[in-house]
Formats: C-alpha cells, sequence, structure tokens
C-alpha cells in the first residue's frame, strides 16, 4: 500500500501541459470532423443542386402535362357544346321541338357536370333577345342544391366580360361565388346569321381540380386574363373569388408579358404578412390559347430540399456520433496504450535525473512492445543498466549528484569527514591465497576483497557517506563531500546576522557527517565481526577441502579526520573521478596508519574528537554527561 501511495505521488508529480492522449484526440476529432465534414457538406451541396434540378424538371412538367390536359379538356367542352347548337339548328321544328328538347336532354346526360348553355348577345342581360339561347341541366341544379335563379344573376354581373366575348374575345369567369361550389363559365364568340354573340358554358370545375391535383409537393391553380383564381385545389379559395393579382408568380408572369412567353418557370419569394418570412418557391407557368387561361404549377424549395436536408441532419448526426466513439476509442486507445506506458517511461526518466537508478518503476515497463515505446522502454532500462554500472565505478552518490546537477565540478572547499582503512597484515593473506591456489589467486583475492569491501561499502553508503577511491586493500570514504551548503557565508562581515545564522547551520552538517562516519565504522566492525564468525564456521567445515575457498580472519584499522579538503573532478580528458584532496585527507590517512603501533582499530583526530565530544562523549567539557537527546549515541573513547 505505500508503494502504491509513492507510485499515486509520481504519478501526480509528473505535469505534461499538452496531454499525448487529448492532442491525439483533439488531431484525430479534427480529421475526422473535417473529412466527414466535408464529406456531408459536399453530399448536401450537390443533393440539393440535383434535387433542385430534379424539382424545377419535375414542376415544369407537371405544369406542362396539366396545361395540355386542362387545354384539350376545354377544346373539348367547347366542341361539344358546338356540335349541340349545329345540331339544333338544323333540326326540323326549330329548338323548341321534341327532337330538339330530346337532344338537349341527352347531351346533358352524357355531359352531366355542364351546368348550362346560353348564347347571348350584347344586350341579352339587360332585355330578352329572341334569337338569345338558355339551355339549363336542371339535374345539375337540384343534385347540387342549387337555384337556377343564380345564373341569371351570374349574366347580369358580367354584362362586360358579355359584350367583351360578343365583340370577338373568348373569356373564362368564376361562378364559384354565386354557385357556392367549384364552377366555370367559358364565354366563346359566336356568330349565327351574321350576328356577334357569346356563347355562355358554364360548368363544373371539380373535373379541371382533379387535373390540377397532382398528389404530390407541387400545387397547380388555373387563372383568367384578370388573375382571377378559377381552379385550385383548394376550393375555399375559389368560393371567395380570390384574385391572385398581387401574387409574387402573377407578378413576375405578369412583367414578362413584353417577353411573350408563353411559358416559362422561375424562382421566387412568398412574403408571410404576418411574420414577414419569406418562403422560396420555384413556379411554372403555361399560357393556354383558350381565353388567355394561365397554368400555374408551384413547389416550396424547403419541400424539394427536405430530403437533402434531412440527409444533412443524419449525416450531423453521424458525424457527431462517428467523432464521440472515434474520441472515446482514441483517448482510450491512448491512455492505455500511450499515455499510461509513456507516464510511466516519463516517471523512470524522472527517478533517474533525481538519481534513483535502481527505481522500480522501470522493472514495470512492457520491454515486448514492438513500436517506439517499446524501443524506449528498452533504452532506459539499457540507460539503467548503464548508469547502475557507471555508478559502481564511480561513486553512487557522484552519480546521483551528476544525474542531478547538483555537482559542482569547479575545485571549491568544503569541510568534510575523512575515512581511512586497511587490513592489517593483507601480505600475509595474499601468500595464504598464493599457497593455497597458486596460479588461481589472483582470482581469488579479488573476489575474497570484492566480498570485504562489498560489506564496507554498505556501511559507507548506508550512513550516507561517499566512498571516494580503493587503493588496493585500502578504502577512502568521505562524508559531506556532497553536500550542497558553501563557505560564502565566512566573507559576511561578522555583524550580519545572517552569517551567524549560516555559521551555526554549517558546524551542525558538519558535526552530523563527523557522527555519521563514527555509525559507519562501527557498522563495519560489526560487518567484519559477523564476516569473521562465517569465515570461521566455513573453515572447520571444509578443513579437509584442498579446494575449498579460503576465507582468512580480517583486522581492519580505521583512521577519522574533520577538516577542509578541496573537492573536485580530477583527471584529464580520457579520465576523471572527484575527489577530495588537502592536509586533512592526508591527516585521516596517517591517523589510519598510526593504529598499528597503536595497537587500536579505530582512531579519531582531535578535530573530530572536539566537534564531538560536547553532545557524544563524556569529558570535562559537559561534566561526563550526555545529552539526553544524544545518549542512544554516545560513543566511548
Amino acid at each position: 500500500m505505500k508503494d502504491n501511495g509513492n507510485k499515486t505521488k509520481n504519478e501526480k508529480s509528473i505535469r505534461v501541459k499538452h496531454p499525448i492522449g487529448i492532442t491525439l484526440a483533439l488531431i484525430i476529432g479534427l480529421i475526422v470532423v473535417i473529412s466527414l465534414g466535408s464529406v456531408t457538406f459536399l453530399n448536401s451541396y450537390f443533393q440539393s443542386k440535383d434535387a433542385r434540378l430534379t424539382a424545377e424538371e419535375n414542376n415544369l412538367t407537371i405544369n406542362s402535362r396539366s396545361a395540355s390536359s386542362i387545354e384539350e379538356r376545354l377544346n373539348t367542352i367547347r366542341s361539344n357544346v358546338f356540335q349541340l347548337l349545329d345540331l339544333l339548328s338544323v333540326v326540323s321544328g326549330g329548338r323548341n321541338s321534341a327532337l330538339s328538347r330530346q337532344a338537349q336532354s341527352f347531351f346533358f346526360e352524357r355531359n352531366p357536370d355542364i351546368a348550362s348553355i346560353y348564347v347571348l348577345s350584347e344586350d341579352s342581360a339587360e332585355q330578352g333577345n329572341a334569337s338569345d339561347i338558355r339551355m339549363v341541366n336542371s339535374r345539375f341544379f337540384i343534385s347540387n342544391e342549387i337555384d337556377e335563379s343564380v345564373q341569371e344573376q351570374f349574366f347580369r354581373d358580367n354584362q362586360d366580360s358579355i359584350r367583351r366575348s360578343c365583340a370577338g374575345e373568348t373569356i373564362a369567369c368564376n361562378a364559384s361565388p354565386l354557385f357556392g361550389r367549384s364552377a366555370l363559365c367559358l364565354m366563346i364568340p359566336y356568330k349565327e346569321n351574321g350576328r356577334d354573340q357569346s356563347c355562355c358554358v358554364t360548368f363544373s370545375a371539380e373535373t379541371l381540380a382533379e387535373i390540377l391535383g397532382t398528389g404530390s409537393l407541387n400545387t397547380s391553380f388555373m387563372i383568367n386574363d384578370t388573375d382571377e383564381l378559377l381552379v385550385h385545389p383548394d376550393s375555399d379559395r375559389i368560393i371567395r373569388g380570390e384574385s391572385m393579382k398581387n401574387y409574387p408568380l402573377v407578378r413576375e408572369m405578369r412583367a414578362n408579358n413584353q417577353n411573350n412567353d408563353s411559358a416559362r418557370q422561375i424562382p421566387y419569394n412568398e412574403v408571410d404578412e404576418a411574420t414577414s418570412k419569406k418562403t422560396p418557391y420555384y413556379g411554372a407557368y403555361q399560357k393556354l390559347p383558350l381565353a388567355d387561361i394561365v397554368v400555374m404549377t408551384i413547389v416550396p424549395l424547403d419541400n424539394v430540399l427536405e430530403g437533402a436536408r434531412t440527409t444533412t441532419k443524419n449525416n450531423v448526426y453521424l458525424t457527431a456520433a462517428i467523432l464521440c466513439i472515434s474520441i472515446i476509442l482514441i483517448l482510450f486507445f491512448a491512455r492505455f496504450v500511450i499515455s499510461r506506458p509513456l507516464r510511466r517511461l516519463s516517471l523512470a526518466a524522472h527517478e533517474i535525473q533525481e538519481g534513483n537508478f535502481n527505481t522500480p518503476i522501470i522493472s514495470r515497463l512492457n520491454f515486448e512492445r514492438g513500436d517506439e515505446i517499446g524501443v524506449l522502454n528498452r533504452g532506459t532500462r539499457d540507460e539503467q543498466e548503464f548508469l547502475n554500472t557507471f555508478a559502481k565505478f564511480t561513486n553512487q552518490g557522484v552519480a546521483k549528484a551528476i544525474a542531478t546537477k547538483s555537482i559542482d565540478f569547479e575545485p571549491h572547499l568544503k569541510d568534510c569527514t575523512i575515512f581511512f582503512s586497511d587490513i592489517r597484515g593483507f601480505t600475509k593473506i595474499s601468500d595464504g591465497f598464493k599457497e593455497r591456489f597458486k596460479e588461481e589467486s589472483a582470482a581469488e583475492i579479488i573476489t575474497f576483497l570484492n566480498d570485504y569491501m562489498g560489506r564496507m561499502v554498505n556501511c559507507v553508503t548506508l550512513s550516507h557517506g561517499n566512498i571516494d577511491k580503493f587503493e588496493g586493500d585500502a578504502i577512502m570514504g568521505v562524508w559531506g563531500i556532497l553536500r550542497e551548503d558553501d563557505l560564502s557565508f565566512e566573507k559576511l562581515p561578522d555583524t550580519d546576522p545572517k552569517k551567524k545564522e549560516l555559521t551555526l547551520e554549517h558546524s551542525r552538517h558538519v558535526k552530523e557527517d563527523a557522527i555519521n562516519c563514527i555509525r559507519g565504522i562501527i557498522a563495519m566492525r560489526y560487518a567484519l565481526m559477523e564476516y569473521n564468525k562465517a569465515a570461521e564456521q566455513f573453515t572447520k567445515e571444509h578443513a579437509g577441502e584442498p579446494k575449498a575457498r579460503y576465507k582468512p580472519h580480517i583486522q581492519i584499522g580505521c583512521g577519522i579526520n574533520t577538516g577542509r579538503v578541496t573537492a573536485g573532478v580530477m583527471g584529464g580528458g580520457e579520465k576523471m573521478e572527484y575527489t577530495a584532496i588537502g592536509d586533512a585527507v592526508n591527516f585521516a590517512s596517517r591517523t589510519e596508519a598510526t593504529n598499528k603501533p597503536c595497537g587500536t582499530d579505530i582512531l579519531i583526530t582531535e578535530d573530530t574528537y572536539n566537534l564531538i565530544k560536547s553532545d557524544y562523549i563524556r569529558c570535562e567539557e559537559n561534566h561526563r554527561m550526555i545529552p539526553s537527546e544524544f545518549a542512544d549515541d554516545e560513543i566511548v573513547v
């Protein structure tokens, strides 16, 4: 649990400005948006364009077909009516004979949608004329519950139209307002016996409405020369007698009359008077040669483009869904396949930069990956192995200081505690190896020294010291050489309170280094006791084996001195090492050599003694009383 806590803490300490997962998601998301957006836009554009062209062609085709059907129907009505009039004019006995009445009955029976046929003169509406003909389809009026008197009222209301028809114009009028249903009156010029008359045929417009009813998005309607609405799918508009004079398409058509266009299609906008909203339309019109009738067909552009817009909307939804799914998959992929391994790799690199070459994070890297991250992982592992090897050949503390860039390579002064040790009687021990292993003695001696020095180095490292160098069986260690504080405070004036504070702090550090050195040497003593005990036991167990490993009894001498040294990098371009030199180092070496004539194994100099005596050694200065906080670390000399 503690390791997991440290792991979480370390992971939180690594912050990146632009996480690769987010960046990758944004890039892929942008690509998805641009690609699908472009496809959607182009698809919408071309589909809308195609829909417009198709709608224009379809609208024009419907208009042309409707106009042809209307024209054919009106011509059929006119032809049938004229045939009836011709028949009645040649029947013996005149138009009032039984044969004439029978012909009229047959005609209305076969044309039930015709309400009446009137042949009128210019003055027929004001006063009767003997030459007028009035044929009424009573069944039409009865079945539609219409009073026949509305017929006469209609002609009285349209005297001007009758006069125009008598003058030679074919006119179509809306009879629906008086009839209360969809009805149309066609006034056709008619001449008989040299008289200018008008043949007025009133008939139901429902058949024409059926012709115009396309059953699609298109709406067709019919107007006359005065822009009066004659036929429309919405019969209420006809019954109201609605005028289309102000309708945008009609205005456009009348404005184009100067070009004598009989058929045309134009785009226009219909404006809602209540909301002022413009609705775009396509409008096609075709003028009929009969009665100046115009058949118009319109289709709203919104309805035309509804399919394209629906497709576009669905594409947008699809794009959004794909984008969301892509981002989720990318984030998932980036987190577990890229970001998390890279974060571990970043943590490993951070640990190496901090000098933690043996960080367990590297062991959690995936070295089997075949991509670039796998290459980086393996490279980091190789770097760790190299740095660990490098640290063994130099110094763990120095290697860490180099990695963290906290070491001062330039020569500078330091107050340190220096330690020297060597093995007593090492020459005799070497001879013992030669006698026993002959030519293989060199390898055995190295193995023996490695075992010994490994135990000693461990004690130095655990007590926060640094191995400076090995010289044969001798070891040199320094405590405080990698401490970051310097001696610049000594240049401050004595009156500066900062100097006193820094001096006390520096003295505390130097004293701490000295006591750590002594702790390390005491640990060495116990490590040697453990080694000698195990070596004695091993020697007894393998007494009869001449080739058994040789484990001689070891005694060492240690010398400790505290003083000012010159620390820095020494050497040339091919070989350099970080070390300490100076009188304090030489004095420590001579102190170690003094152990042999003194019969001791550990000697400390007066400088070291004076530094630690008041806190750790019973002496006159502390009245032979150790302060309670240092009682556990009492040193007996």
